[in-house]
């Protein structure tokens, strides 16, 4: 009998084949909409991961990650992963080059640090997304150095999506609090601190900081924390200006009410939200832009401007809806805030007890008896100074050392003088004012209706407001002179608008430029100088593009509501930009709306 396949047996084995084949087919026949979208995730991030970057402590002892966020070099990470470093630090991209940085500014409450990568001025740059925006589901993936395993200065990336949004994280210790942050299960691990988080079209959503670690070991659980690029970008301005930036407090505490709503549970008196009517019980309804129905809510909110900024406030009493906006404090006090940064000022060392007055050896400085002992001065609070590793500290190179200004109250003094530098010469586009210091008269009307006169010179000013007359002496001090009546010193504001264009910010006082910040009906943000004179306290608001001056106010007195005046109508006169248009604001109301007809500025004072 011939041996041979079972036609039947044939026949089953066929079918499989067959069946298989389809099947194979059929998994090969992956839809192009498919492909289409694998190949815009590579796409996206190959290009985003290029902004990535590594940061090391010099000496290799320690590191996380950053992203770099404009071509000529400044980049976001951690105020935790920077401290260590001190004020210069290597940084890495996947060109594999290594970098010089230096230390700008620091939000340590946020943790967030600012610093500027060096050696080029065509960095690739990452595409600032929109927070407020991300969703929960949607794609996005993180970029870092987890473990520092970046050794060939390729960075780690790893995919998931937005878990959650609006995440409220405790203050960890006394000082970090996470607010308003996006929560991922991509993986975030030790070392991807201060990396980015991009969503599925590679624009920066925010950066990656913190983890739910606790109790589960230095290894990812599929619970990450990043900080919301919207927060930051309230805060970049700031950062630049090189201080140690605080975050914001409205000066009153909230609670849940018995009806679920969010109610005041106490208020400083002080405080500007009080100033502005707000009050014990009162319900807030909304804050900077939300809609507010949760402490946590409102706590998220508050936690994403800086310190001295001024947002919209809703609240409701009876009823009846107030709208109003409100002038932010700090969370900390400015000598608190530096001593939980840099740590307590050093002590002197202990003077010896009294004793019979006999000198001995080795103390030239004992004193005979009787006298008073001299009790050394304080000793002032340095920055943190780059942590030695091995037993040796890394000399700075002086390229880089000429960029690192130690100064008290901020990260890296550099860059405040170059801002101030740069908004400054932005304005002199304008007009120099310098040689133009005799008496200065306008004269004009006020918008609702009468003439309005104004002299300033050195040492005085004086106006006419539709017959009422103000004067003030700027030999005495400026907080006691609020004249003319109900403007909250407009003569005073004058008189510094007037020093500070003829002096600049070298010779007026103390001038710090103090970042950006918005003004009461205008769109985007303003370079801001604070500056001190006398007794008083002004802020100077400059237009970024144009550079002229938008705003002023003039402050007798912390405790008190400035005078604020906002600038528009610029003409030229005798080859310089002036405003005609004034709007003098005190508190909730409107002093007066003045228009220039006539503005005559003398080029030297009487007799000179």
């Amino acid at each position: 009998m011939t041996r041979g396949l079972d036609p039947r047996r044939w026949s089953g084995w066929l079918m499989i084949l067959v069946a298989g084949m389809t099947g194979a087919a059929q998994a090969a026949e992956v839809p192009q909409t498919v492909l289409d979208a694998q190949q815009q995730r590579i796409a996206a991030i190959a290009k985003a991961s290029e902004a990535s970057i590594s940061v090391f402590a010099r000496g290799g002892g320690g590191g996380g990650s950053g992203v770099v966020v404009t071509p000529d070099g400044y980049a976001l990470t951690n105020y935790h992963v920077v401290k260590p470093a001190g004020n210069h630090m290597k940084c890495s991209m996947p060109d594999g080059n290594l970098y010089d940085a230096v230390i700008v500014g620091i939000d340590p409450t946020g943790d967030v640090a600012l610093i500027k990568l060096l050696g080029r001025e065509d960095f690739p740059a990452a595409t600032l997304g929109d927070s407020d925006s991300v969703r929960v589901g949607d794609w996005c993936f993180a970029v870092g150095n987890p473990f520092l395993l970046a050794t060939d200065f390729q960075p780690t990336v790893t995919y998931g999506i937005v878990s959650g949004v609006h995440r409220y994280q405790y203050p960890a210790g006394t000082l970090l609090e996470y607010a308003d942050c996006i929560q991922t299960d991509a993986s975030i691990n030790p070392g991807n601190s201060g990396g980015p988080l991009f969503n599925a079209a590679g624009e920066l959503i925010g950066i990656n900081g913190r983890g739910s670690f606790e109790k589960r070991g230095r290894v990812n659980v599929g619970v990450g924390y990043a900080i919301s690029i919207n927060q930051i970008k309230h805060f970049m301005g700031y950062l630049r200006s090189g201080r140690i930036v605080d975050h914001a407090t409205l000066g009153a505490t909230v609670t849940t009410g018995e009806d679920g709503q969010v109610v005041v549970s106490n208020i400083l008196s002080s405080s500007d939200a009080a100033r502005r009517g707000l009050q014990y019980a009162d319900t807030i309804v909304s804050f900077g832009g939300r809609s507010i129905s949760t402490v946590n809510g409102f706590k998220n909110v508050l936690g994403i401007f800086p310190k001295g900024w001024r947002v919209p406030l809703s609240f409701r009493r009876d009823g009846q809806r107030y709208d109003t906006y409100v002038r932010l404090a700090g969370v900390h006090a400015r000598e608190e805030l530096l001593a939980k940064v840099q740590g307590p000022a050093p002590q002197p060392e202990p003077q010896p007890k009294p004793d019979d007055g006999e000198k001995k050896e080795g103390d030239p400085q004992r004193p005979a008896p009787g006298q008073p002992r001299e009790t050394p001065p304080p000793m002032p609070r340095p920055m943190p100074a780059p942590q030695p590793h091995g037993g040796q500290a890394e000399a700075t190179p002086p390229e880089i050392a000429a960029m690192i200004q130690p100064k008290p109250g901020y990260a890296n003094y550099y860059f405040n003088a170059l801002n101030r530098t740069r908004v400054w010469d932005n304005f002199l586009r304008g007009g120099d004012f310098a040689d133009l210091d005799g008496t200065w008269l306008f004269e004009g009307d006020l918008v609702s209706g009468g003439a309005v006169q104004v002299t300033l010179e050195q040492e005085l000013a004086s106006g006419q407001f539709n017959g009422s007359a103000a004067r003030l002496d700027a030999t005495q001090d400026l907080d006691q002179q609020s004249g003319p009546q109900g403007s909250g010193g407009l003569l005073a504001a004058l008189h510094v608008w007037r020093r500070m264009l003829l002096l600049g910010p070298q010779r007026f006082g103390d001038v710090y430029y103090l970042g950006t910040v918005p003004l009461v009906g205008r769109e985007g943000l303003f370079d801001a100088f604070v500056g001190t004179h006398d007794v008083i306290e002004a802020r100077f608001m400059f237009h970024p593009e144009t550079g002229r001056l938008a705003a002023l106010e003039f402050w007798p007195d912390s405790a008190v509501d400035p005078c604020e005046v906002y600038f528009d109508d610029y003409r030229d006169v005798q080859g310089r930009m002036l405003p005609h248009h004034l709007e003098v604001r005190h508190g909730d109301s409107v002093f007066a709306e003045l228009q220039w007809k006539k503005i005559d500025l003398s080029q030297a004072a009487d007799g000179e």
